[in-house]
């Protein structure tokens, strides 16, 4: 089977980011099936319709990942109950200028840690918003909220457990979300992917 290229925007920025440690974690369970890119969204300008039509490389460089990705991974922290202003303006770039949308049609899921309960709830559902307006094609289920504070040891490697099985069992929906689009050109797919027992874990 063709690799699958996912790009990955982490909306931490900061160097200690337990967003960031998530992406790593995943993307070592991931393996060789997929290839993460992790998009660098902290070089890009503010958004603004004065270069809109001619913007800066960082920004045609970004578009021209969003384009040759087979799909989208967003990894988001929780600022004041929503997402980080840095990971929106990405999103809006990746929209326009109007009425240009490259992020239609695209598979897409979320995720996300903090060092709270219930990690990245409030920041995720105002993502999700967003991503069904530009319609993508949004891996509704399972939901992933992580509580990050105790899964990283010293080096920022993954060390629980129960943490690892949960980043296992979203791959394995996301990776089916992916393939049933490769089935189905219209982008679309009418199709429940199945919580992997997720609704039992400690994070639903």
């Amino acid at each position: 089977m063709k690799t699958i290229k996912i790009l990955t925007l982490v909306g931490g920025i900061s160097s200690g980011s337990v967003n960031k440690k998530l992406f790593e974690a995943y993307k070592e369970i991931v393996g060789h099936v997929a290839e993460l890119t992790l998009a660098d969204i902290s070089k890009l300008p503010f958004f603004s319709q004065d270069i809109e039509n001619n913007p800066p490389d960082s920004v045609t460089s970004f578009q021209d990942q969003i384009r040759q990705t087979e799909a989208v991974f967003f990894i988001t922290p929780e600022y004041n109950r929503s997402l980080p202003g840095v990971l929106k303006n990405a999103i809006d770039w990746g929209s326009r200028p109007y009425p240009q949308n490259l992020w239609k049609k695209k598979p897409v899921a979320t995720i996300g840690a903090s060092i709270g309960n219930i990690g990245t709830f409030g920041a995720q559902g105002h993502l999700r918003q967003i991503l069904n307006y530009l319609d993508m094609s949004l891996l509704n289920q399972p939901e992933f909220y992580m509580n990050g504070s105790k899964a990283f040891g010293e080096k920022g490697k993954l060390v629980d457990e129960i943490s690892r099985k949960i980043i296992q069992a979203h791959w394995f929906a996301f990776k089916e979300w992916i393939e049933l689009h490769r089935q189905n050109d219209t982008g679309h797919v009418q199709h429940t992917v199945k919580s992997q027992g997720l609704e039992d874990s400690p994070w639903a």
